[in-house]
C-alpha cells in the first residue's frame, strides 16, 4: 500500500562481511544436511538439524522477529531494501498481505485481485483457495507463442474497455492454474541448490526431474533453481512477491517496473508505484514467516495410514513427492547471494512430500514460461503436505478427488499409477487414508 511503509537501501557491509569471513557457506555444496566450511576444516551440521515447525495458524515460525532484530546480517544486496524497524514485523506484514490494494494504492490497469488473501484464504491466510486464473498461448507445432501481453489472462482491471479482446480466435493453448498454498515456502526458499541436484540424480532415469535455473530479481545477474509457481519459475520469495504483485495486482515495483498490458496493448502508467520494494519485502517476511503445513494428526497415526505409508514407497509415489528434505545451514548465502539463511530457517527437516523440479505426468499445461520449450508439458510436482486442507487438485484443479487425481498420471508416472490400480481394494483405502492424513 502506496506511503504505508518507507524502507532503505543501506546494509551494513562490515557487520555482513564479517559474517561472512567467520563461516563460509556455499549453496552448490554437496550433502542433503548442507555442509560448513570453518577456518579450512570440514564438518556436518547433522546433529543440529531439527524439524521445522508446523500448523495453519496465522503465527511466526520465528524468521520475522531475527530478520528485524538482525535484517542487515541477512540481507546482501542494495535491490533488497531494508524494512524500517518501527515497520518491520509479522503483524504488519500479516496486514500487507492481506490486502486490499486501490486505485490509489496503484492497483490495475488489469489484475487478477485486490491482495494476497484474495487467493490465499483456505483454511487460513497464506494457503491456497478455489480460485484459478487463466493462462493462454499458440502452439504452431515448433514454438510457443505468448498470447498478446503473455500468457497470463486477467481477469478485472480499472475499465472495462481494456478487457474488451480477452483471448485471440487463433489462440489453441488454454489451461487454468489453481493457488497454491505458501505454508512452509520459506523452508523450501532455504533449500540448498544441491540438494535439489542430488533428489534429481537419485530418481531414475524415466523419472527424473528437470531442473531450470531462472533469474533472481533482486540479484541482477544471478541465477537459482527455480522452485516456486506451476512451472518453478521463481527461486526466491522476493522474486515471486515481485512478480505476483505486477501480474495478480498490477502493481509496479522496483523489481518488476513496467505496466502489463491489456492482450498487447498498451495501457495508461498510473504513475503510482511501490517505489522502494517495502511491499514486496514485506509480503516475502510474511510468507518465510508461516510454518510448514501440519499433518492431520488423528488419522496419520491409525493402522491404516501407518500401512498406508509403507505403500506410498512401494508404488513409487515417493520418487517425485520426496518425502523429506533439509534446509541449507544458518548464513548459507542462498538467492545469488541477495540473502543468508536464517537461524529461524536453517536446518530445518521439511517433509513436502514434493521434489520442486519438472515432470511431464500427461497433465501439462502446453505453456512456455522461464524454463524453456523443453518445460511445454511440464508442471512442477504438486507437494502433498497439507493435502487434508484441499478440496481440489492438480495444477488447474480439475480432480475433485484424491483418486481421480492418481488417475490422470500418466508418461513419467504412468508406471506409479499402475501400481497403485494393481493394489488389492484393502491396500488402496491404505494408501488413500495415508494421503489424507497429509
Amino acid at each position: 500500500m502506496r506511503g504505508v511503509f518507507r524502507v532503505g537501501v543501506c546494509v551494513c557491509a562490515s557487520a555482513l562481511a564479517l559474517v561472512m569471513a567467520l563461516s563460509a557457506r556455499v549453496e552448490t555444496q554437496s550433502g542433503f544436511a548442507e555442509t560448513l566450511v570453518r577456518a579450512g576444516a570440514t564438518t556436518t551440521a547433522a546433529a543440529l538439524i531439527t524439524d521445522a515447525p508446523a500448523g495453519f495458524e496465522v503465527a511466526s515460525n520465528g524468521f520475522a522477529e531475527e530478520f528485524c532484530a538482525r535484517q542487515n546480517h541477512l540481507v546482501n544486496s542494495p535491490n533488497s531494501p531494508k524494512i524500517d524497524d518501527d515497520e518491520c514485523n509479522f503483524g504488519l506484514s500479516a496486514i500487507e498481505f492481506t490486502g486490499p490494494e486501490t486505485v490509489a494504492d496503484g492497483i490495475g490497469p488489469v489484475f487478477n485481485a485486490s491482495g494476497c488473501g484474495e487467493c490465499h484464504i483456505a483454511p487460513t491466510l497464506g494457503a491456497g483457495s478455489q480460485i484459478a486464473e487463466r493462462r493462454a498461448g499458440f502452439w504452431d507445432g515448433t514454438r510457443f507463442i505468448e498470447h498478446p501481453g503473455g500468457s497470463l489472462i486477467h481477469d478485472r482491471a480499472t475499465s472495462m474497455t481494456l478487457l474488451e479482446t480477452v483471448i485471440e480466435s487463433r489462440t489453441n493453448v488454454f489451461t487454468f492454474r489453481g493457488s497454491q498454498s505458501i505454508y512452509g515456502d520459506g523452508y523450501v526458499e532455504a533449500v540448498g541448490n544441491s540438494t535439489l541436484q542430488q533428489i534429481a540424480s537419485a530418481q531414475p532415469t524415466a523419472m527424473r526431474g528437470q531442473i531450470i535455473n531462472v533469474p533472481v530479481f533482486e540479484a541482477p545477474g544471478q541465477t537459482r533453481i527455480g522452485r516456486f509457481g506451476w512451472k518453478g519459475q521463481q527461486a526466491s520469495l522476493v522474486s515471486f512477491a515481485a512478480d505476483a504483485y505486477l501480474n495478480e495486482m498490477g502493481i509496479t515495483s522496483p523489481l518488476q517496473p513496467n505496466e502489463n498490458t491489456s492482450n498487447g496493448n498498451e495501457v495508461p502508467d498510473d504513475g503510482i508505484l511501490d517505489d522502494e520494494g517495502g511491499d514486496v519485502e514485506l509480503f516475502a517476511l510474511f510468507m518465510r514467516s508461516l510454518k510448514a503445513p501440519p499433518r492431520y494428526a488423528e488419522l496419520a497415526t491409525t493402522a491404516d495410514a501407518i500401512a498406508g505409508s509403507a505403500l506410498f514407497n512401494q508404488v513409487g509415489c515417493n520418487v517425485c513427492h520426496t518425502r523429506s528434505m533439509v534446509t541449507a545451514e544458518p548464513e548459507t548465502p542462498i538467492n545469488g547471494g541477495a540473502m543468508l539463511v536464517s537461524r529461524a530457517l536453517g536446518n530445518k527437516r521439511i517433509q513436502p512430500f514434493g521434489d520442486f523440479l519438472l515432470h511431464d505426468i500427461n497433465t501439462g499445461d502446453g505453456i512456455v514460461q522461464n524454463g524453456g520449450a523443453s518445460t511445454r508439458n511440464k508442471v512442477r510436482t504438486a507437494p502433498l503436505w497439507g493435502l487434508h486442507s484441499r478440496t481440489r487438485f492438480m495444477h488447474d484443479f480439475l480432480s475433485h478427488s484424491i483418486d481421480d487425481a492418481i488417475q490422470r498420471h500418466g508418461n513419467q508416472a504412468e508406471g506409479t499409477r499402475r501400481a497403485f490400480n494393481a493394489l488389492s481394494r484393502a491396500d488402496r483405502r491404505r494408501l488413500m487414508t495415508f494421503l489424507r492424513s497429509l
